[in-house]
């Protein structure tokens, strides 16, 4: 007989339609006999996470910890932090995309946010959600059930925010050429990445050198090479190993030996 993982995790993608709002939902539940703690790498994403069985909790690096009733949202995830799911606990997150959150929710401040839903809306649209999706007997269910209730309120995106999103010639200003081209200031093209995707382009490109380092580790070690870490240093774009390890640092407060001595109790949601 076949033993089933104590801790079974995977990745749902999402139908066409929706590839502009999630990246992926991810569900994770712990069967064991223990509580099962994990560190989630930061993502810059905001994060909608739903709960059943007992609350799961969340610490963060100044150990705050935060208990999850029924669903929560968080982020943009900028640094790593730790969760821990209970015996019994199971949890479904939906990954929100770019701007899709602001597109959802509407105007509101996304540069920390660690709220329940309904707070945000002043309605209990998403406690009564939180009870249609318990009563649905497979994941896939309850992300297509997910994915429906969003659809009302979603609204278009704007075309700054789709040329931001889109722009992918690491040679260029962003700013300046998308500003150029709305005849837009630069100022309020920064001032619309900040409002409606949470954190700054300097940010994002921040950790886009920081998660293609952590995309190289991951690819080494699947194969079972020694890391050579100044070809990471040099492919990534870092000017010395002292700034990689401070990137390292800041993103996930360890050094990059580190992470690979703990690579196994990290999760990262963009390699899955």
């Amino acid at each position: 007989m076949e033993l089933q993982p104590e801790y079974n995790e995977y990745r749902i993608s999402v139908p066409q339609e929706f590839e502009s709002v999630f990246t992926h939902f991810y569900f994770a539940e712990n069967t064991s006999e223990t509580s099962i703690t994990k560190t989630l790498l930061p993502t810059y994403q905001m994060i909608l996470l739903f709960c059943f069985g007992e609350n799961a909790t969340m610490s963060t690096r100044e150990k705050t910890m935060i208990h999850v009733d029924k669903c929560m949202n968080f982020g943009p995830v900028r640094q790593a932090f730790e969760y821990t799911l209970p015996v019994g606990c199971s949890i479904l997150v939906a990954n929100f995309k770019d701007d899709a959150f602001f597109r959802f929710f509407g105007k509101i401040s996304i540069e920390q946010l660690v709220r329940h839903p309904d707070e945000l809306l002043e309605d209990n649209c998403f406690t009564e959600l939180w009870h249609q999706l318990t009563r649905l007997n497979s994941t896939a269910e309850q992300v297509n059930h997910i994915l429906e209730f969003c659809k009302p309120y979603l609204q278009d995106r704007d075309i700054t925010s789709q040329l931001l999103s889109n722009f992918e010639n690491d040679l260029l200003n962003p700013v300046k050429v998308i500003a150029e081209q709305t005849h837009q200031t630069e100022r309020n093209i920064q001032r619309k990445q900040k409002e409606q995707f949470g954190y700054s382009l300097k940010e994002l490109t921040r950790y886009n050198r920081f998660l293609k380092a952590i995309q190289l580790i991951e690819k080494e070690t699947e194969k079972q090479n020694q890391v050579k870490w100044f070809t990471i240093i040099d492919e990534c774009g870092y000017y010395d190993q002292s700034q990689l390890i401070h990137d390292f640092k800041h993103f996930i407060n360890i050094s990059p030996a580190q992470y690979l001595k703990f690579q196994q109790e990290i999760c990262n949601p963009k390699s899955k």
